[in-house]
């Protein structure tokens, strides 16, 4: 890359001060960087849509970006801050699991605890970390710190449990593990396991006990305010209302049982 990228994900929303002020941190450290906004619209406090999030999308950026993710419901408690070092890329957050996804497909090659101050600002707010610890590690990583100076070795960072889908000859059984904005219910079952499922027949879905009529490819190929599934640009099993919210139609969330199974079965 040219300039440093810096790729932020938080809960913060834009309707306040946060993200702004810690892009005037990471720029007053780093005045080159390039700083690029995934989303601050992660539900406030969800971990977990906060890993998923960031699992989607880390893998489409140059390698040498450095991501800063804060989702912190434990901010100013003894949780620690880590810096991750990846083959391609390198994380800062909270080590609250937010980072789990992403290490399931990109294994750490490095992990430090943040406790070099030299690194942080010289104030740390018990409220506020992402401005005052993380977003300074963030700088100075993209302005070419190695990861190995700013903290001692971390050997086991916390990971998030996911609900693993259960595979059988005549089924499969899973669980919607995201909303996104559009009311699209985005499960745990992953492409490759349903064309395995249909390679013996004919398969009917449905999602919390509603049967769900089509597996199609797209939107369009059902009339509006039709519910439907198809494959996400995350290639997992979606549910979905063309034109519509699925998740307000069928009033259900994350955590919402998904079944595929044999007719009659």
């Amino acid at each position: 890359m040219s300039r440093p990228l810096i790729a932020l994900l938080s809960d913060f929303g834009t309707a306040d001060h946060y993200v702004g002020t810690m892009k005037g941190v990471m720029l007053g450290i780093c005045p080159e960087v390039a700083l690029v906004d995934i989303t601050h619209d992660v539900p406030p406090h969800d971990v977990r849509t906060g890993a998923r999030q960031l699992a989607a999308s880390y893998k489409y950026f140059p390698a040498g970006t450095v991501f800063l993710a804060v989702v912190d419901p434990g901010v100013g408690s003894s949780r620690r801050g880590i810096a991750v070092e990846t083959a391609d890329h390198r994380f800062v957050a909270p080590d609250n699991g937010l980072l789990s996804a992403v290490l399931d497909e990109a294994p750490a090659r490095r992990v430090v605890e943040l406790t070099e101050r030299k690194f942080a600002l010289a104030t740390i707010s018990r409220t506020f970390e992402g401005r005052d610890r993380f977003a300074p590690a963030a700088a100075w990583l993209a302005k070419g710190a190695a990861i190995t100076t700013m903290g001692r070795s971390v050997t086991a960072p916390v990971r998030l449990e996911w609900p693993a889908i259960v595979e059988r000859p005549d089924g499969i059984e899973g669980a919607v593990e995201i909303v996104d904005h559009f009311g699209n219910l985005v499960t745990n079952v992953a492409r490759d396991a349903v064309e395995r499922l249909v390679r013996t027949g004919a398969i009917e879905i449905a999602i919390a006990g509603r049967p769900v009529p089509r597996l199609v490819d797209t939107y369009a190929d059902v009339a509006a305010g039709e519910l439907c599934a198809l494959f996400g640009s995350s290639d997992h099993l979606e549910i979905a209302v063309s034109g519509g919210s699925a998740a307000a139609a069928l009033g259900v969330g994350v955590g919402a049982p998904v079944r595929l199974t044999r007719p009659g079965l």
